[in-house]
């Protein structure tokens, strides 16, 4: 399909040109994107910890949607959708539910990062209908070690990043080897690609709500993952600081039907600093 073909059947191909829409649901107008093809199951993104529309890496969405449509959302109280944030994960799957239905699906794909990963396990385990394939990255379940400190390790790199002029993520997400130090510079430029209509941060406070659900998700009770069938790939770095990497072991362990990826040299965004190898996998698994 060329461009002219492109611009002519409305399809968005890029996530920088892709315009924020609202749909109500349950009380709250969710804020969303949506690109790629109009044909398919299509992909919704769940996305991480303090994270708005403007924080999905654009390399991930564009190959996702040179594919499949993908839609990413914002969660309730956070950036442009209305509402106020909830404080478990249990009751974000709520919403991700209401919004999914709200825009009209009855099946998707799934593709989450970190805490939208364990929002995406409640989903699968409360309605399984509604899945097809999982992609979950950077994230563990219910109970799983270490995740109670996301709080503290998020307030510590936070105060070294404002230490040092840098932006938190360049901590949280990638090492500090030479690799890791590059591929969070490129990581936090892509994020900047798009110029206009940008997605408003978080507030302080929907923050603190969301730093309380993952907390309370780290000391929960560990749920039976074996009820979760569908195929579930599993991915990421090998050395996650925010959510320890045998977490990710763990998940695809306790998952019936799952498929294991781990990046060298990565940490909790190992999906984007390994982008390139990441979209050609979650593209293969989706097309099996």
């Amino acid at each position: 399909m060329n461009s002219e073909q492109e611009s002519r059947d409305g399809v968005v191909t890029s996530y920088r040109d892709a315009p924020t829409r609202t749909v109500s649901a349950g009380g709250v107008d969710f804020a969303y994107r949506e690109l790629g093809p109009k044909t398919g199951v299509p992909v919704v993104f769940l996305t991480h910890l303090a994270a708005v529309l403007d924080n999905w890496d654009p390399r991930v969405v564009d190959g996702i949607a040179a594919k499949h449509r993908v839609i990413t959302f914002d969660n309730r109280g956070v950036g442009a959708s209305t509402g106020t944030t909830p404080k478990t994960i249990e009751a974000m799957a709520a919403d991700a539910v209401s919004f999914i239905r709200a825009v009209g699906l009855t099946e998707v794909d799934i593709l989450a990062f970190s805490m939208g990963g364990m929002i995406a396990q409640v989903i699968a385990q409360n309605e399984p209908q509604l899945i097809r394939k999982l992609i979950i990255a950077g994230t563990g379940p219910a109970g799983g070690e270490g995740i109670k400190n996301v709080t503290r390790i998020s307030h510590l790199d936070t105060i070294r990043a404002l230490l040092t002029l840098q932006d938190p993520k360049q901590f949280l997400f990638f090492t500090r080897t030479p690799n890791g130090k590059r591929a969070g510079k490129e990581f936090l430029a892509r994020l900047k690609e798009r110029k206009t209509n940008r997605d408003k941060a978080i507030s302080l406070r929907s923050y603190g709500a969301q730093l309380t659900a993952i907390h309370r998700w780290g000391l929960a009770q560990p749920s039976d993952l074996s009820v979760i069938h569908q195929p579930v790939l599993v991915a990421n770095g090998d050395n996650d600081r925010m959510v320890p990497t045998k977490n990710t072991h763990d998940l695809a362990r306790r998952l019936p039907d799952s498929e294991l990826v781990i990046y060298p040299d990565a940490g909790h965004g190992g999906i984007f600093q390994y982008h390139r190898q990441f979209v050609t996998k979650a593209l293969e698994f989706l097309a099996r």
